[in-house]
């Protein structure tokens, strides 16, 4: 029998996220939305919590959880606030999960705890400048000289890559040639602060001002040889990630589509017109329903995803399912909401303002709506 209920641990995990994200992350985070400012004692305090460390073994500093025990923090996250949510996102699945599903037991050692503590953050350098969503396509360079990985290359849209919290960024580059003539694309660890290892100026973002994104680039930035994962195993290391960082984001998603249904039902019963509170309209009620219906289905979608990646079960579409519908349905949730709002809808100072601006990149980031289209078309023995 199929029972999506949540074990008491994970629903008082669930709870301690919603308290915290409404009494300290909901008063203050706007201000450093508007600023554009990454707020470093709100990611901090989320350190002290463990959200960095949730799905990590204890042995490594981790909280001895579940991967769904991370998209359900993901997700009461973002029901107020997507920054910190991605932000938590990118440093658990993109950041830490590379090192502790493939890094060598000595890179555990040495990463793992301070990046489980969030006493450091991780990020995850794929994109490149001209690749997007074709990471195959891998210009990046690595070579061989002197016991040292020589890299040279740039990356784009990184998460997490120049806060004051930031370790260590972990890049794929093409190391050599396969025996098919295909380039032999490696992971490589670069910890911050290297010699050669540039990070650029934060992006001017339409959302998701609050987190850190930037392009980085190297010039001959040398690092030891033992910095390497598995050699020309780094692209497929990757897509795998890739695949589990979409039920994330699903959650992530669905936290936002939520969010939008708490802030319009509040709105409707505060806001008088005609003599009435806009909620006693049909059209409106009608809206509002409308939202819940696909917050509560995409819900279901990741739910599913999870409970097969956990069984070790093949979950490839699921996650594409996933990842697709939520992400539309935070978009449609986002105009639903604002159009609820009327015109304070459009004020930066109303939190659906910002769901606005953060819903767009959710249907983009970790492979676009057309990308899980072809998977899952892919997946189901078409073209």
């Amino acid at each position: 029998m199929l029972d999506y209920r949540l074990s008491d641990e994970t629903e008082a995990l669930r709870k301690t996220v919603q308290e915290f994200a409404r009494e300290v992350i909901a008063p203050q985070i706007g201000e450093f939305y508007e600023r554009d400012e990454f707020p470093t004692q709100i990611v901090r305090q989320m350190g002290e919590l463990g959200l960095f460390g949730l799905p990590f073994p204890e042995e490594y500093g981790g909280g001895g959880g579940t991967y769904f025990d991370l998209c359900v923090v993901l997700e009461e996250l973002a029901r107020v606030d997507s920054s910190m949510a991605i932000t938590v996102e990118a440093g658990v699945s993109l950041g830490a999960m590379p090192i502790y599903r493939f890094g060598s037991e000595e890179q555990k050692q040495e990463w793992l705890p301070r990046l489980c503590s969030g006493e450091i953050l991780g990020a995850f350098g794929l994109t490149e400048p001209g690749g997007g969503s074709d990471a195959g396509a891998t210009r990046t360079t690595a070579r061989l000289e002197d016991g040292h990985w020589v890299i040279n290359g740039s990356k784009a849209f990184i998460t997490n890559s120049g806060t004051d919290l930031t370790g260590l960024v972990t890049v794929t580059a093409v190391t050599g040639t396969r025996p098919d003539g295909g380039k032999e694309i490696s992971a490589i660890i670069v910890p911050s602060g290297t010699p050669g290892f540039t990070v650029g100026q934060r992006y001017s973002k339409v959302g998701w001002n609050a987190s850190d994104t930037r392009e980085l680039s190297f010039d001959d930035c040398r690092v030891p040889e033992e910095n390497l994962g598995a050699r020309g195993r780094g692209y497929a290391q990757f897509l795998s990630i890739l695949d589990e960082g979409r039920i994330a984001i699903s959650a992530l998603s669905v936290g936002l589509a939520q969010g939008c249904v708490d802030e319009s039902v509040k709105y409707a019963a505060q806001r008088e017109a005609f003599g009435q509170p806009i909620g006693r309209n049909q059209a409106v009620q009608f809206m509002i329903a409308d939202m819940e219906v696909r917050a509560s289905t995409a819900r279901l979608a990741y739910y599913r995803a999870a409970e097969k990646m956990l069984r070790g079960e093949p979950f490839k579409r699921e996650a594409s399912i996933a990842k697709l519908y939520s992400s539309e349905v935070a978009m449609d949730n986002a105009r639903y909401a604002t159009q609820v709002h009327g015109g304070y809808g459009f004020m930066n100072e109303f939190p659906v303002g910002r769901f606005y601006r953060d819903a767009k990149i959710l249907e983009i980031g970790e492979g676009t709506s057309e990308v899980q289209r072809m998977l899952i078309a892919r997946d189901l023995g078409v073209g």
